[in-house]
């Protein structure tokens, strides 16, 4: 904007400027040679006394003393000549009539007065050379052209300078932006500048209100919804004391243990919103594939698992990445029939980060738009693909889908920056 309001002052002086010193610059030159005319003029009026005396040796001595730097010659009326050598031009023969004129010739113009004697009319003729016309003249646009460049500049740099004032409350109103783009709530834009940006700083400043007021909100929302929920966890976890078979009563309590966790997570992330962080993908994948296994054995499901030795650094918190990868695991078995095998591959990132595969050999993915948030076909809320798909942007990174090993089944990736 700086480069553009600065462009737009150069254009507009520039314009002003050619307005004024062109005819500026004519006015000068015709000046010039109007003062070079008119001291012509004052040359050859001086010697018509002498003329008038008719004595052609005085008017010749008179010629001779004067310091004239235009050539002066006066024509007699019986043909001949005195002072420079001229010639008889048609002028000089109107001249002779009694007239005074000014006429243009090789190399100047020619100032002609007619002077009445007894015996006819003497004229007085001055030279002006080109040179004399325009002397000055040059100096002069010299002149004028410096000070035609000086208000240029002195132009330009006003306006960097009122472009840098200007510029100061939207680079502050573009610094909140990118700051409430990046989380940070508490940002606020200062009352500066002109009325217009004054008011695109309250409007701002009240939309940063609104999203706070909602972001709390949704927070309270969240962990209420939660602690409600530990309620009935509690009945179950005491109901599942009651089960008599060891090994069943383990798989129950570990999978209310693991919906516990979760909901305390919830609760911590909704009091206190998550910042960005960093885990060990192999280590976080790893752990989340072993608590996994344990229903795809249940549901007859071969899980093939090729992880990258660790450690491998993502832009994600460890909470963060278990919830994508139970949403990816999650899934699969809540899309595809009892028995259909699937496959988790980790491998790192050429430029940093790593990729997590998920690929099935189910029914593959028909419509993908049953992962978007609050749609879905199965009685799902619609939630989990978006958990991961936000779990990949927040890190650099994105979801991909696509199909399976030899183009059946689906496959999701992840990519972590």
């Amino acid at each position: 904007m700086r480069a553009r309001l600065t462009l737009l002052v150069a254009a507009t002086a520039t314009m002003i400027l050619l307005a004024f010193a062109l005819p500026m610059g004519i006015l000068l030159r015709n000046s010039a040679a109007q003062h070079a005319i008119d001291a012509a003029e004052q040359e050859g009026q001086l010697l018509t006394p002498v003329i008038i005396g008719g004595d052609v040796g005085q008017v010749e001595a008179a010629l001779q003393n004067v310091d004239s730097p235009y050539p002066v010659t006066v024509f007699w009326p019986d043909g001949t000549t005195s002072g420079a050598e001229a010639p008889r031009s048609p002028a000089v023969e109107l001249a002779a009539r009694g007239r005074s004129l000014t006429a243009a010739t090789d190399g100047g113009r020619e100032i002609l007065f007619g002077v009445g004697l007894a015996e006819g009319t003497a004229v007085i003729r001055v030279l002006v050379t080109d040179r004399q016309l325009t002397d000055g003249v040059a100096e002069s646009w010299l002149l004028l052209g410096a000070i035609a460049v000086a208000l240029l500049g002195f132009g330009l740099l006003l306006a960097t300078r009122f472009s840098r004032v200007l510029l100061i409350p939207l680079n502050d109103l573009s610094g909140v932006s990118h700051r409430l783009a990046s989380g940070d709530l508490e940002a606020r834009a200062k009352a500066s500048g002109p009325e217009e940006l004054r008011e695109v700083g309250t409007a701002l400043n009240t939309l940063a209100d609104r999203i706070k007021d909602l972001l709390e909100a949704e927070r309270e929302r969240v962990a209420d919804l939660s602690h409600r929920l530990r309620t009935p966890l509690t009945v179950l976890k005491l109901e599942t004391e009651a089960l008599g078979d060891h090994a069943q009563r383990e798989a129950v309590e570990q999978a209310v243990a693991e919906v516990e966790r979760a909901v305390n997570a919830a609760i911590q992330d909704a009091r206190n919103p998550a910042e960005a962080g960093r885990c060990d993908a192999a280590a976080v994948v790893a752990e989340r594939v072993e608590f996994w296994s344990a229903l795809a054995e249940d549901t007859a499901r071969e899980c093939r698992v090729r992880l990258a030795p660790g450690p491998l650094p993502v832009q994600l918190s460890a909470a963060d990445l278990a919830a994508a990868m139970d949403s990816l695991l999650a899934n699969v078995f809540a899309h595809t029939p009892d028995g259909t095998a699937f496959e988790v591959r980790l491998t790192p990132r050429y430029e940093g980060g790593a990729t997590v595969d998920v690929a099935d050999e189910g029914p593959g993915l028909p419509n993908l738009g049953v992962f978007n948030r609050g749609r879905s076909e199965g009685g799902s809320t619609g939630l989990g693909l978006d958990i991961a798909r936000r779990a990949a942007a927040a890190s650099g990174g994105q979801l991909v889908f696509g199909q399976g090993p030899g183009g059946t089944g689906a496959l999701i990736r992840l990519e972590l920056g």
